[in-house]
């Protein structure tokens, strides 16, 4: 069985229009993200979904494989779903945000070894502890859990809410959701056509209406959260931070 990364990657994002060809660091920010999902030892293939030929160009001229979508797709998934109908019926499917540069191939690898040992589980995806910071941020999003590694609902709330701590506990008792899935070809299918529910139109969050039509996602801990890029801002600490570790490695190797 095949594990396949799909890259989703749009030029017009609104608060940070060309992102993924941001290029401080000397590589596009997709590449970091292709370059990343490539270290991942269970993936055999990783593709960038794109309906923007600058997009496009970027993937070729770094070696990346690229596919061409429509451009009215509503959403990361409508556009991976379209790549998917061109994969084998077995494969695993894996949604990898392209503003994602430090995801961990580590955590890849669970995610997939999650659904092989699952075979009839449709669609999975990865929580951490939250990192340090306010976990009230509602760009953080929260998720609780079951007893079987199941997710009981994603927020931008805190939750749960801690009533002896007035509500508020350490940010580390907090599960901090990152933005990857992984689908069975025919879920994801069966997902993308669903209609949109009332909590993902309140919440803003697209995985809500897969537990409104009452499937279940399965919610893979891993031990650190990586860093999305939504701002220039956020971009120019992601570049501090690879500056930083380049210069770490530099002297290492000196």
């Amino acid at each position: 069985m095949s594990a396949v990364a799909v890259i989703p990657a749009r030029y017009g994002a609104t608060r940070f229009p060309g992102k993924p060809l941001a290029k401080e660091t000397g590589k596009f920010l997709v590449q970091h993200v292709y370059e990343r999902v490539s270290e991942a030892r269970r993936i055999s293939a990783a593709v960038v979904a794109t309906d923007d030929d600058r997009i496009a160009d970027a993937v070729r001229a770094f070696g990346g494989q690229v596919s061409m979508t429509r451009a009215d797709h509503p959403s990361g998934t409508d556009r991976v779903a379209e790549v998917a109908r061109g994969l084998p019926e077995d494969a695993i499917i894996l949604n990898v945000q392209g503003d994602e540069p430090e995801v961990d191939p580590a955590a890849l690898d669970q995610l997939v070894d999650r659904m092989e040992r699952e075979p009839q589980r449709g669609m999975a995806t990865i929580a951490a502890p939250m990192p340090a910071g306010d976990p009230a941020d509602p760009s953080r999003v929260k998720v609780v859990v079951n007893p079987r590694g199941e997710a009981l609902y994603f927020s931008r709330a805190l939750i749960p809410y801690h009533r002896d701590l007035d509500g508020r506990a350490p940010a580390s008792t907090y599960l901090l959701h990152l933005g990857v899935y992984a689908y069975r070809r025919a879920f994801l299918f069966a997902f993308a056509a669903l209609p949109a529910t009332p909590l993902e139109q309140a919440e803003r969050l697209e995985q809500l209406r897969a537990l409104e039509h009452g499937h279940s996602i399965a919610v893979e801990i891993v031990d650190r959260a990586s860093t999305g890029i939504d701002t220039p801002e956020e971009y120019k600490q992601f570049v501090a931070r690879y500056r930083s570790g380049m210069e770490a490695d530099r002297v290492g190797a000196g």
